[in-house]
């Protein structure tokens, strides 16, 4: 019994090992090429995912990766179209686009795909320095500008549809490979980043400075000029105003002087109605602003205040500023009230002395 179950699992071992080495399994993701005895053709590749069978021994697989691997170089120093260095890093986007071609190339580098991704890996990095040499046709400040001034393409993005372009076909070049002939199709090529070298950073830096102070400088030249021209208008303008209102001011002086002559005239031949117009235009203004004024009686002008002061005139007669030319009339006491007593009388022709000092 145990003799038994021995054979029964070395039988398995033998059957699972047999099986292991005459099948292999082919994944959705990649491309298999059997070949046999180190040959192969077209009926050899297997693109279809599945189980298959070989040989063993005189049938090998290689299988590969159908998606997409990145390829990234070191940093190189170059120099572009205005003698400047940069330090420029590139990558590629590739894949196997013909598996038959693809191991036939690089079918001698190993044999297994790892190694023919190394190989290839070396092939496309001396298309990729051919791609990366484009870099010296422009100008530093066309690298480092995102957009172009009337929707054109950027620099950079012609830059790179270039380097897609002689990636693709470099065997015109003595370093590049035609990746059709390899079985490689290139899906992207361009720039990872652009560094500066220290001393080409201290230069642009050195240029910006001089290019933003020439830009400041011209800037503050044309403000002041501005500031002239705004400053000079402004001063013709109000000269101009001042003229004009100086110029109107003496039409309306003009105007008045002449409208006024006549009563200047009148006045001049009647000096005691000018006198008396003086005389009411103090009273007018005394009164208007409500101030309260003590004065003596006995002072020109104040007689014209009492209330008798036209009693007695004739027609046409101009009131004296001195003395009232009639008497003031005697003041009548308000009726006494209950309980207080009277006030004494002063007869009707009598003059009070403190209305004749002015009524204060």
């Amino acid at each position: 019994m145990r003799k038994t179950l021995i054979y029964l699992v070395t039988a398995l071992f033998l059957i699972a090992l047999l099986a292991f080495a005459c099948t292999f399994t082919v994944r959705f993701t990649e491309a298999a090429v059997v070949a046999t005895l180190g040959k192969a053709d077209k009926a050899d590749v297997i693109k279809t995912p599945g189980l298959r069978f070989k040989i063993p021994y005189f049938q090998q697989v290689t299988k590969y990766d159908m998606r997409v691997r990145v390829l990234t170089t070191k940093l190189e120093t170059l120099n572009t179209a205005d003698n400047r260095q940069v330090v420029v890093e590139t990558f590629c986007t590739w894949r196997v686009d013909d598996p038959l071609t693809f191991f036939q190339r690089f079918n001698n580098s190993g044999s297994t795909a790892e190694e023919h991704y190394r190989a290839a890996e070396m092939a496309l990095k001396s298309n990729m320095r051919a791609a990366g040499a484009l870099v010296s046709k422009y100008r530093i400040d066309q690298l480092f500008t995102e957009s172009v001034a009337g929707g054109a393409a950027s620099p950079l993005v012609e830059l790179e549809t270039g380097m897609k372009n002689v990636f693709e076909s470099a065997s015109t070049t003595t370093t590049g490979v035609d990746l059709r002939k390899y079985g490689i199709a290139a899906v992207d090529v361009g720039i990872t980043r652009i560094v500066l070298p220290e001393e080409t950073t201290k230069s642009v830096f050195e240029r910006m400075k001089t290019n933003r102070e020439r830009l400041a400088k011209e800037t503050e030249s044309k403000g002041n000029a501005l500031a002239q021209s705004i400053k000079a208008k402004a001063e013709s303008d109000a000269h101009k105003i001042t003229d004009f209102a100086e110029r109107l001011a003496q039409e309306i002086r003009n105007r008045g002087e002449l409208e006024a002559a006549p009563y200047f005239a009148q006045m001049n031949t009647n000096p005691e109605l000018a006198v008396f117009l003086e005389n009411m235009d103090f009273i007018r203004e005394a009164y208007g602003k409500r101030t309260t004024l003590v004065l003596s009686g006995s002072m020109p002008g104040v007689n014209l205040m009492f209330p008798n002061s036209l009693d007695g005139l004739k027609a046409g007669q101009i009131p004296s500023p001195n003395e009232p030319t009639a008497p003031i009339a005697a003041v009548k006491p308000p009726p006494p009230v209950a309980g207080e007593k009277s006030a004494p009388k002063t007869s009707a022709g009598a003059s009070d002395p403190a209305l004749k000092e002015g009524g204060r």
